[in-house]
């Protein structure tokens, strides 16, 4: 019988995006979309990972400092493109990907970055003790998702309000109950667009790229969403996102 190497496994979970800075100021887990059943291969060809690319490629861009300090990005490889309740795939392949990323980076703080069933993975996956951010996309959450593991942890969510594959409702009434854990939590209303984020895709690209710097300190912490976290609910959780 062949062995096979656990490390191997969890290594399977991660993709890097680019190749990483010289010193690694912090990692980015993306987490695409899926659907809540299939056993189908979730391969890089399939539109929901594609849409993720973008958001990688500006924080690779904007993310690196002057002396060879940044942020690394990497892709979490589904096995498969189903959440699949009760085995919860997505979230299975996520921890994974964490328990990889904690032998080989083990200082290095990680922000979640996730979209529909990536969000949920991502925000299910947030205790890990390495996970400083998560920014939730249009997730995709049916009122059964526990917020407890989001203690101590910067959250934001976005969520387009022509969005017709999740529930801006459920992502509402998920931040408020996050509001009970954590100090630092905030949610997006992206007017005018729906679940694929195309109509406003560089405000989509701009909010996640402010987040995510501000949280991993390459840049000052952003006024608006410092902002947004400040404001009592319901305020702070229907911030409505400006276009630029």
């Amino acid at each position: 019988m062949r062995l096979v190497d656990p490390l191997a496994v969890r290594q399977s979970r991660v993709q890097t995006l680019g190749q990483l800075p010289e010193r690694l100021s912090a990692l980015v887990l993306m987490l695409h979309g899926g659907r809540s059943r299939g056993y189908g291969r979730a391969h890089a060809l399939r539109l929901a990972y594609q849409r993720m690319l973008p958001f990688a490629s500006d924080l690779r861009r904007t993310g690196q400092t002057a002396d060879g300090a940044g942020l690394g990005v990497a892709v979490v490889r589904y096995r498969y493109r189903g959440w699949n309740a009760p085995d919860d795939d997505a979230l299975r392949d996520a921890e994974s990907a964490l328990a990889y990323t904690e032998q080989v980076h083990p200082d290095t703080p990680v922000v979640l970055l996730g979209h529909s069933m990536g969000a949920r993975a991502a925000l299910a996956a947030a205790g890990h003790p390495q996970v400083a951010a998560v920014c939730a996309l249009a997730p995709w959450l049916d009122g059964s998702d526990q917020v407890g593991q989001l203690a101590g942890r910067s959250v934001l969510i976005a969520h387009g309000d022509r969005d017709r594959m999740t529930d801006a409702g459920a992502s509402y009434e998920y931040a408020l109950r996050a509001t009970r854990v954590t100090d630092r939590v905030c949610r997006f209303e992206v007017r005018g667009d729906g679940h694929a984020m195309l109509r406003r895709a560089s405000d989509w690209s701009r909010l996640v790229r402010r987040f995510v710097l501000g949280e991993t300190g390459i840049t000052p912490l952003d006024p608006e969403i410092t902002d947004a976290m400040r404001r009592p609910a319901p305020a702070g959780l229907r911030t409505t996102l400006a276009p630029r």
